[in-house]
């Protein structure tokens, strides 16, 4: 008797990913005219009909500056349900294990000591408070607090990892930081760790993490660069994902921050991709847009390139 077929690694990713039953496509959805950073509503570039998980999400490209974003898209109320009930299982299903608000502690744990390792020697004074936007379990907060005696306050959407935050002492904020009003308070040390992709509105998130630093604090902010995982991936249905709304590089993630009032002070770049910039509050300023447009066509060019590869028998 013939030995059962087993499935590839590809088909049982397949198999998870279709067992949650989530129904992306029924969500309601908004497309997006203007590019949220440089405003052009007239040339974004199609380059993905289907994400990693095999969802079909439109991905789009500006070639005015370069910026990648899911159109159509869901809106709030569309992400806070996916976030709060199927992101970390969707998650876990395309890795073949499981991640959710206990397992991700340990390996935030170790991504906040690398980031204080980084950020120690270029802050004008040690940090009393620390605002970390997006800031899940507060694992990172922690960390950091430690390191530098400070207080720590997390922004998130999730209320089951704020609840693990708020176990461990820590203030808790639900939702966003766009419509986060704290009044006059300042934070000396604003996070934005690993979560600029998943924002709905990166432009109004970094002008409002602009007002919550204090005028001699720092920012972080890390972005996954698409053109780094188009490379390491040689597919941009595998960078695409429907948790990722936006796709940044090292020039429109610099361009972000000039348009919002941030100086870079430093920058790091890991091993998975991530680019780490920390910030200085600084004047507003308008990015050269020329070059930018010259960085958007090279990155076309590569996502057509490795479409063209792989239609034509990418091993």
């Amino acid at each position: 008797m013939p030995a059962p077929i087993r499935p590839t690694a590809e088909e049982a990713r397949r198999e998870r990913i279709a067992g949650l039953a989530y129904d992306y496509a029924a969500q309601p959805k908004q497309s997006w005219r203007e590019c949220n950073l440089c405003g052009d509503a007239g040339r974004p570039v199609e380059v993905a009909r289907r994400d990693r998980y095999g969802y079909p999400a439109r991905l789009v490209v500006c070639q005015r500056c370069g910026l990648g974003y899911l159109s159509p898209r869901m809106g709030a109320a569309a992400y806070t349900q996916f976030y709060s009930g199927v992101y970390r299982p969707l998650v876990s299903a395309y890795h073949g294990r499981r991640i959710d608000a206990e397992t991700v502690q340990a390996e935030q744990r170790q991504y906040a000591s690398g980031l204080a390792a980084f950020i120690a020697p270029h802050l004008a004074c040690r940090p009393r408070s620390i605002l970390d936007v997006g800031g899940s379990t507060g694992a990172v907060a922690g960390v950091l607090s430690d390191r530098f005696n400070a207080r720590p306050t997390i922004l998130d959407p999730s209320p089951a990892e704020l609840a693990v935050a708020q176990a461990a002492g820590m203030e808790t904020v639900p939702g966003f930081a766009e419509s986060f009003d704290p009044g006059a308070r300042r934070w000396d040390l604003v996070l934005l760790c690993q979560t600029i992709d998943h924002l709905l509105d990166v432009a109004a998130t970094l002008a409002a993490m602009r007002r919550l630093t204090s005028p001699a604090g720092r920012a972080f902010v890390d972005v996954l660069d698409a053109s780094l995982v188009l490379q390491r991936t040689g597919s941009i249905e595998a960078t695409a994902k429907i948790d990722h709304p936006y796709y940044l590089t090292g020039p429109t993630a610099a361009a972000f921050f000039a348009v919002a009032g941030f100086t870079i002070v430093a920058q790091r770049l890991s091993d998975d991709g991530h680019r780490g910039f920390l910030l200085s509050p600084g004047p507003c300023s308008d990015p050269d847009w020329a070059s930018l447009e010259a960085a958007a066509g090279r990155f076309v060019a590569d996502v057509r390139a490795n479409c063209a590869q792989d239609a034509g028998g990418r091993p």
